[in-house]
């Protein structure tokens, strides 16, 4: 069935609904769970609060937790809009449960999931068995997708049966997963409103193997790894370049408004700029943008810029303003967003700024010094979810930042 369709119906289903009443969500905590294709569950938990006639959800990931205020209600329906990544869920209340599903805006479509959610229910994954392994340290894995292998390094802490961690990649990290060891057996889930996760593999000695990566409808990766505390990934700052005989970055793209913003006018002129390629569906630019906020508000008054370049999954430019004023909106973003018409895919990236040898990942971010020289080029970010290494890089580009300012114009 066409899913505009499939939604079109559900929503006037919805909307002859003749229950009277609303019938607001129970507080406390909650596990819900998207169904792939195949049925498999993808877990993670969210605490509801009520105050009056407003709920507000926290969805839960380890240490985080991602607020989500935009709740309704008609009759026993529940619709609940993400704040972020072009979301919602569209739900109604069956025996004290909610039932429905997750819907989500890809660009070019939408993709529902069916989802369930179960009150007064704090465990993410059940554990039948006592923990018979500890995984609390590094591993090296290397993820195989369509015969292409990406080296990442997972890093993880566990207690008793309780595991937290993450897995850091040439491009970013997997931000805040959660979940068990039960015998020999690793479950770890997250869900931020526009990915969900699940991690699933077998404990033997030190490996893990059998290892499957479930995210969204379809997809399914396999994945194995080793227990490697010397394991690390090739320097962010050494991934991404200027082809030979540039020396600066130049573009042209409209801001939220429509006005045309360039490098060369003149708030840019004699000022450190900092280039953040993004795009509002990226969990790993969310973090970043999180970042660059705060450290705008620091370095802007000693002479720091920043502008970010949107790459949406749509060229169209009323859709990719909408879910880019959806992420200023969010963090009460500064600097200026533009939207450069481009994709993230089929190396529009590096078509849309010819002089780079090419985009690897998103978030990228371009260090520009006062004479509009590119100095240095980052690619991914290391979220909060990856603790020490989250400072590491605030500190380095902090200095960088720093030293930048230093030298002459």
């Amino acid at each position: 069935m066409n899913i505009r369709y499939f939604l079109a119906l559900a929503t006037l289903a919805m909307t002859y609904h003749t229950a009277n009443a609303q019938t607001p969500l129970k507080p406390g905590v909650w596990r819900g769970a998207t169904k792939t294709a195949t049925g498999i569950e993808i877990p993670f938990n969210f605490e509801v609060t009520n105050t009056g006639a407003k709920t507000q959800i926290a969805i839960i990931n380890g240490s985080e937790r991602f607020k989500v205020t935009d709740v309704k209600y008609k009759g026993d329906s529940v619709f609940i809009h993400m704040p972020l990544f072009d979301s919602e869920f569209r739900l109604k209340h069956k025996g004290g449960n909610l039932t429905g599903h997750w819907i989500k805006n890809i660009g070019v479509k939408l993709v529902a999931m069916d989802f369930e959610a179960t009150p007064n229910t704090t465990w993410r994954f059940k554990i039948p068995q006592k923990p018979a392994a500890n995984i609390t340290g590094r591993w090296s894995v290397p993820f195989v997708d369509e015969g292409k292998t990406d080296l990442t390094v997972g890093e993880f802490k566990q207690v008793g049966a309780k595991v937290t961690g993450t897995f850091l990649s040439t491009t970013g990290d997997y931000r805040f997963l959660e979940g068990v060891v039960s015998g020999n057996d690793l479950s770890l889930s997250a869900f931020d409103g526009g990915h969900d996760y699940l991690f699933t593999g077998k404990i033997v000695g030190d490996k893990i193997v059998d290892g499957k990566f479930y995210a969204g409808l379809t997809s399914v990766e396999t994945w194995s790894g080793v227990k490697d505390a010397n394991a690390k990934l090739p320097d962010a700052y050494s991934l991404t370049e200027l082809k030979p005989g540039y020396k600066k970055l130049a573009f042209t793209f409209n801001d939220l408004s429509g006005k045309k913003v360039s490098l060369t006018d003149a708030r840019f002129k004699n000022k450190v700029v900092i280039v953040q390629i993004l795009g509002s569906w990226c969990p790993n630019c969310m973090d970043e943008t999180n970042y660059l906020v705060d450290y705008y508000k620091r370095f802007h008054p000693k002479g720091v810029e920043v502008v970010g370049l949107a790459y949406e999954r749509t060229k169209d430019f009323a859709n990719s303003q909408r879910t880019v004023k959806q992420l200023k909106s969010r963090f009460n973003i500064p600097y200026p967003l533009l939207i450069t018409g481009y994709t993230p895919s089929n190396g529009d990236p590096a078509k849309s700024l010819p002089m780079l040898a090419k985009v690897v990942g998103f978030p990228t971010t371009i260090i520009i010094d006062k004479k509009g020289d590119v100095r240095k080029i980052h690619t991914g970010f290391s979220g909060p979810g990856t603790g020490e290494h989250y400072k590491e890089f605030i500190a380095e580009f902090e200095k960088l930042t720093t030293n930048l300012l230093a030298e002459r114009s």
